[in-house]
């Protein structure tokens, strides 16, 4: 407690809004795949488990919108708590006797949760803004990447979790037991988390919640191309492939997706230092360009070794790798950009404006992999995340720069 009290209070803030986020991300990902596992053992098809987390994705697209709007009336303190509140009401609806966990009831049960997911994260997000000063570009930086690195290696263990907890304590006491431990994270936050932070000096009306800045319009549209071009491959076509066509059972796919997605955070965490930190540099516009086209060839190079037969294994596999390795780069690069670029009173309607970008980019990846996929087959989904991602590129090309060698504060 002695060293507790020692922190700035800008320093013990940071801890709280990352380690209530921490809690989050963890519950998040062991649903799903609780969701995914539990759903299958019952012989639900892998369309309709898809569709189960339909509203989950549509619902990130509003929330990101009417979320930043209400962090930067009500204050983001009272947004995260209520994306952990929703939380545990949805994994209590999941708590139901078994014979009402009907199709919709589900659907309803993820809606509730993506809202809960995109509210936690535009909160922490924006709160970090408000946590570092201007001129401390290199700490926002380290601060955000940190936040979202060991964000998606959390969501990564929690597909592990999810999975443990289902084989010990079965869907219903997995629930349970999440919302209890939610429960106990959403005390503290309530009572510890500062009360009016991120609320904006002027009440925002509700057309404000479209930005109006033209860097954030433009990191915005390369972020939905972005995650587009990631989800268009890995959310459908990927898992259906690795269990047709290799031969994976369930959780030989869920294993390797959960480890993937780990890693894919580590580097997250690791951004800084290969985009310039070492060199007193932080990144801006031309980093997300030329981080962009070193992305953009992967995919294609994908499709083309598997077209011209070479070890589908050894190609789509390595490649899967690489590809996390310079899609977290880019994701990490787009994160501190955003919250760079964002206005210090308001934070969150322009963090939940690009956010929102990022939630449809996510639904349109999930539509296409499923259709492209049936229709035309992986390689055609790989064509199609390596156009995008050269839109995101190519968008990326009217974003800030700075002069080089600007050097890195506070750290």
């Amino acid at each position: 407690m002695r060293s507790w009290s020692t922190l700035s209070p800008e320093v013990r803030q940071y801890f709280l809004v990352t380690g209530n986020y921490w809690a989050f991300t963890l519950t998040d990902g062991a649903l799903r795949m609780l969701v995914v596992l539990h759903f299958h053992a019952l012989g639900f098809s892998p369309l309709r488990i898809a569709a189960l987390f339909l509203f989950y994705e549509l619902f990130g697209v509003i929330t990101n919108l009417a979320g930043g709007w209400l962090g930067a009336r009500l204050g983001l303190n009272r947004t995260m708590n209520t994306g952990l509140g929703l939380q545990v009401a949805a994994l209590l609806m999941l708590a139901v006797p078994a014979a009402l966990l009907t199709m919709p009831w589900v659907m309803a049960a993820q809606a509730m949760s993506g809202i809960a997911k995109d509210l936690n994260k535009m909160s922490a997000k924006s709160s970090i803004k408000l946590l570092v000063p201007d001129h401390q570009q290199g700490t926002l930086y380290q601060w955000i990447a940190l936040l979202t690195g060991s964000k998606n290696a959390l969501k990564g263990a929690g597909f592990f979790l999810g999975g443990a907890l289902l084989a010990l304590a079965g869907f219903r006491g997995s629930v349970l037991l999440m919302a209890a431990v939610l429960v106990v994270i959403w005390t503290g936050s309530l009572i510890l988390l500062k009360q009016d932070l991120g609320k904006a000096t002027a009440k925002p009306k509700f057309r404000d919640i479209f930005s109006k800045s033209r860097a954030i319009n433009r990191l915005s549209a390369a972020r939905l191309f972005l995650f587009g071009a990631r989800d268009v491959w890995f959310v459908v076509a990927l898992p259906v492939y690795l269990s047709t066509v290799f031969g994976w059972d369930v959780w030989k796919v869920g294993g390797f997706l959960a480890l993937w997605v780990i890693g894919y955070g580590m580097v997250q965490t690791m951004a800084p230092a290969l985009t310039g930190k070492r060199r007193g540099q932080v990144p801006d516009g031309r980093a997300a360009l030329v981080w962009a086209l070193m992305l953009a060839v992967l995919p294609a190079l994908i499709a083309i070794g598997m077209h011209l037969h070479l070890p589908a294994k050894t190609v789509l596999l390595a490649g899967l790798i690489l590809f996390g390795a310079l899609f977290a780069v880019n994701s990490s690069l787009h994160s501190y950009l955003i919250v760079a670029y964002a206005r210090a009173d308001g934070v969150s309607l322009d963090v939940g404006f690009y956010y929102m970008s990022n939630a449809m980019g996510r639904l349109l990846g999930t539509v296409l992999s499923g259709w492209i996929f049936q229709v035309y087959g992986l390689g055609a989904c790989l064509w199609i995340s390596s156009l995008f991602v050269l839109l995101a590129a190519l968008i990326s090309t009217g974003l800030p720069r700075h002069g080089a060698g600007q050097e890195l504060h506070g750290t």
